[in-house]
């Protein structure tokens, strides 16, 4: 067997895509990143188990993300590719939404916004709001630190008692702004919040400032879509604030499916020359 694997080391998770030589997606992992090159290995090793492969199976490893640098020729003997993380985060998100043209938003510990066409993809900017973010903010107002908990615990929370709106700030319309829009994040933050109205405050700051930042993006530009991957993708409160940003400015926010592990498949498509995913039956006949 032909496969060739793509890791995403991040800066709290490392991903795995795993992808047929006819360029269909085989399986996937996810594991934390406590430190680069242990959890290469070690997710490596466990994706090999996990799919019932051997090394000699693997033909290359395709590596990308923030802690690619730290490994260099090969990996238990396999050859190893470095790609570049904006170009991995580009060709994965349009891969994987099947879309000619977006803005990319890849949440990850952190913020990235790549322009991407089947021509070209362009790193536009970055931003430090992220996972990170809620991670640090949580542990300090709600006492949790893991995502897991951290969407437990939010689920509980009143956002009432931590968010101010517009109409705490307004008895008349502003324009033609909803009333229960946020004027400011934390703006009503007092003692009496709850650590799960907290944690609830956190995400919704997070992904709001993520969102508009990407409505920002596109009013510059011609693409009207964004396509969001990333390990954050996988917070169900995310799809309600992208929900509520479509209809407040028109830009259409989409999670594909696979969207955590766009970053490693758009690696191995990078290598590979390739602009989208083998479907089913494609992958059947290369095989023949």
């Amino acid at each position: 067997m032909n496969i060739i694997l793509g890791i995403d080391i991040g800066g709290s998770t490392t991903k795995i895509a795993g992808l047929t030589s006819s360029g269909a997606l085989l399986g996937t992992l996810q594991v934390r990143a406590a430190d680069a090159v242990t959890s290469a290995y070690g997710g490596l090793g466990r994706f090999l188990r996990e799919q019932s492969l051997h090394v000699e199976d693997v033909s290359t490893v395709v590596l990308t993300g923030v802690g690619a640098s730290y490994l260099s020729d090969k990996m238990l003997n396999i050859p190893l590719v470095h790609v570049p993380e904006f170009s991995a985060i580009g060709r994965g998100g349009l891969a994987l939404s099947g879309k000619k043209e977006a803005l990319v938003v890849s949440m990850g510990t952190g913020t990235a916004y790549v322009r991407a066409s089947e021509d070209s993809v362009v790193h536009i900017g970055g931003s430090g709001v992220g996972g990170g973010t809620i991670e640090g903010l949580c542990s300090r107002l709600s006492g949790v630190h893991h995502m897991s908990s951290i969407n437990d615990v939010a689920a509980k929370g009143d956002l009432s008692r931590v968010d101010l709106t517009i109409s705490d700030i307004s008895k008349a319309p502003i324009d033609s702004l909803p009333p229960d829009l946020t004027a400011s994040n934390f703006g009503k933050w007092r003692d009496f919040a709850t650590a799960e109205d907290s944690a609830l405050g956190v995400l919704n700051m997070v992904f709001e400032t993520i969102g508009m930042m990407a409505v920002f993006a596109c009013r510059n530009d011609t693409v009207n879509d964004v396509i969001l991957t990333g390990t954050l993708t996988n917070i169900p409160y995310a799809k309600w604030v992208f929900a509520q940003l479509h209809e407040l400015t028109g830009v259409s926010f989409e999670i594909p499916p696979c969207a955590v592990f766009a970053t490693a498949i758009g690696a191995v498509l990078h290598y590979m020359g390739r602009n989208t995913l083998a479907k089913p039956d494609e992958a059947a006949s290369a095989s023949k």
